[in-house]
């Protein structure tokens, strides 16, 4: 008896080996090496027809049916890296980062990525990326990192910033050369002259700034830790704080499509809703659907990725935060 439950084991052993590596189609093979729901999502960009998501272990995912399905993006070099942002540069050319000043470019809506540049010595994270306008756009990270291409990321060149090696977050401006830059313990950097001059803020708090945004240009919004959340009428002048009624972090955001305002996601599954100036409009959580660290609108739905992967709650409805 013994024999034979061996000799079942064994089989059952021998298949599930020859089933695994085994050739497969290109729908199998995507079936079984992807969860959507299981992968740590950073970063979201809807392309109008397509929407990317990036994350975890050099992670690369697109959906052509708005989020209701996701198949892996091809890398030319695939590396055990996290992603944590993108940017468009136009409807066809994108740009990824992570670790390891890992960055990637795609010239087919993210198809196809291949790698533009890598530190093996350092290992130290870029947390942002911005499309300042033509073939210019600028990434950064921990310890003051900044970079800009000039060249729609084929190249890249080291920018220096009075920052103490602060961590730099996020960034945002507009095409008048109005900007500015967020990151750890407070920091806000303002430019005029399109990142000729840059000029450090006084303070108005002391935790991280996760997120920044430009409404228009006089109206920002900056965001972070504790579900802190400020707004400024003079384009940084004076900030405002806004109470969002918990000290939840706050990680991610999008701006809604018909410029009526954006919404803020973090910890605790969180939404908070703000209106075209940064008032607050309303707030709420998607439940069980964890850490919240990026965003994205298809359509009038709510597309979100986090810890979790990437997911629409309660029906997803933007209408139904806070109105």
């Amino acid at each position: 008896m013994r024999s034979v439950i061996g000799y079942l084991v064994c089989l059952v052993v021998g298949l599930t080996i020859v089933f695994t590596f085994s050739p497969k189609t290109e729908p199998e093979q995507a079936r079984l090496s992807l969860r959507s729901d299981r992968v740590q999502i950073n970063g979201l960009l809807n392309l109008g027809e397509r929407v990317v998501a990036v994350g975890e272990r050099g992670s690369i995912l697109l959906s052509d049916d708005q989020g209701v399905s996701w198949q892996q993006a091809s890398v030319d070099r695939q590396r055990d890296v996290a992603l944590t942002a993108l940017v468009a540069l136009g409807e066809q050319r994108l740009l990824a980062v992570g670790h390891d000043g890992w960055i990637l470019r795609s010239e087919d809506s993210g198809s196809h990525w291949r790698e533009m540049r890598y530190d093996t010595e350092l290992g130290e994270p870029l947390l942002g990326v911005w499309a300042a306008g033509g073939e210019s756009v600028l990434a950064f990270g921990s310890f003051g990192k900044f970079y800009q291409s000039d060249d729609a990321g084929l190249s890249w060149s080291k920018l220096s910033l009075d920052v103490d090696s602060a961590h730099l977050n996020s960034m945002d401006g507009g095409p008048d050369g109005r900007r500015m830059l967020v990151g750890e313990q407070g920091l806000v950097l303002r430019t005029r002259d399109g990142g000729k001059h840059w000029q450090t803020l006084p303070a108005f708090y002391s935790g991280s700034l996760f997120g920044i945004v430009r409404l228009s240009p006089e109206h920002w919004v900056t965001y972070g830790m504790r579900g802190h959340v400020f707004v400024s009428h003079d384009f940084g002048d004076s900030w405002t704080q806004v109470n969002v009624g918990n000290q939840l972090p706050l990680y991610g955001h999008v701006l809604l499509p018909d410029h009526s305002g954006l919404v803020i996601v973090g910890a605790g599954s969180s939404v908070v809703r703000l209106d075209a100036r940064g008032a607050l409009v309303g707030v709420s959580r998607l439940a069980g659907l964890g850490t919240l660290t990026s965003a994205t609108m298809v359509g009038s739905r709510l597309l979100v990725g986090g810890e979790r992967g990437l997911l629409q709650g309660s029906g997803g409805s933007v209408a139904a935060l806070g109105k």
